[in-house]
C-alpha cells in the first residue's frame, strides 16, 4: 500500500471484529512512528498499548459507568471552543447529521444519540487500544506534535490492513482509563485510538472532506 492509498483508505472505523491484533505487527507500528517529527525532537507523547484482559476491564468498568448514569469526568482539556464560529459549526454538524442518520437516529433523539454513542467505550469492539498521554507542562506546539505521531500511528495501520478510530471520548473517562494502566500523575489523557480488523457488515458511511479551495490558498505571483 503506497502513501495516498493510506491516506486516502484511512478513515475512523467504528465497528471492528474481535480478530486478534498480534503484537509484533503493533511493536512494527510504534517503531516505526517513533520517527515522527516533534518540536526540537522532544518527542512529547506517551501511548499505553492495551490488549486482552486489561482491555475487557477497562471496557467493562466503562461500561458499568454508563449502565449507573455516571457522570462524565471533568475535562481536563477544552475539546472545542463554546462559541464553534464558522464553518467549524457547520462542518461538526454536518458530521452529526451524518453519523446518526447513517443510524437512522434523527435530531431531537438525543437519547438514542448517547446510547450510539456509548459504543466508544467499548471501542467498537476493538480487540486493541491505544491510549496517548501528554505531560501537563507541554504545550499546544507539543500537543500539535502528539497529533502528527497519531496520524503517522493511523497510516501504519493501514499499511498493515488494519484500521482505528481516533477518539477523544475516552478523555471523557479518564479515571476509569487511569485506574488500569497507572499513569504518573505528571500525564494527561489526550485521547484513545481503537484498533483492529473492520467489520464489514456495520454501515458506517465516511464523511466528506470540504473542498480544496476552502482550507488551502495558493500563492504563486
Amino acid at each position: 500500500m503506497d502513501v495516498y492509498e493510506a491516506v486516502t483508505s484511512r478513515r475512523a472505523v467504528r465497528g471492528f471484529t474481535d480478530r486478534h491484533v498480534p503484537r509484533d505487527v503493533l511493536e512494527r507500528v510504534l517503531s516505526a512512528a517513533a520517527w515522527t517529527p516533534s518540536g526540537s525532537n522532544i518527542q512529547p507523547w506517551r501511548a499505553y498499548v492495551v490488549t486482552g484482559g486489561p482491555l475487557a476491564r477497562l471496557k467493562k468498568n466503562a461500561g458499568k459507568r454508563l449502565a449507573e448514569g455516571d457522570a462524565w469526568d471533568e475535562p481536563e482539556y477544552e475539546q472545542y471552543p463554546p462559541a464553534l464560529k464558522s464553518p467549524y459549526h457547520e462542518r461538526r454538524s454536518a458530521f452529526g447529521e451524518q453519523r446518526y442518520g447513517a443510524l437512522g437516529i434523527p435530531r431531537e433523539d438525543v437519547e438514542a444519540r448517547q446510547r450510539a454513542a456509548s459504543a466508544n467505550w467499548d471501542c467498537f469492539g476493538a480487540p486493541a487500544a491505544l491510549f496517548c498521554y501528554i505531560d501537563r507542562d507541554l504545550g499546544p506546539a507539543q500537543w500539535s506534535d502528539c497529533g502528527m505521531f497519531l496520524q503517522t500511528v493511523m497510516l501504519l495501520l493501514r499499511a498493515e490492513g488494519l484500521h482505528s478510530c481516533p477518539q477523544m471520548a475516552w478523555a471523557k473517562f479518564c479515571r476509569s482509563v487511569a485506574e488500569v494502566l497507572s499513569p504518573p500523575d505528571e500525564l494527561m489523557l489526550f485521547c484513545g485510538m481503537s484498533i483492529g480488523y473492520e467489520d464489514v457488515t456495520v454501515d458506517d458511511a465516511r464523511t466528506g472532506r470540504a473542498p480544496l479551495g476552502e482550507t488551502v490558498t495558493f500563492i504563486e505571483r
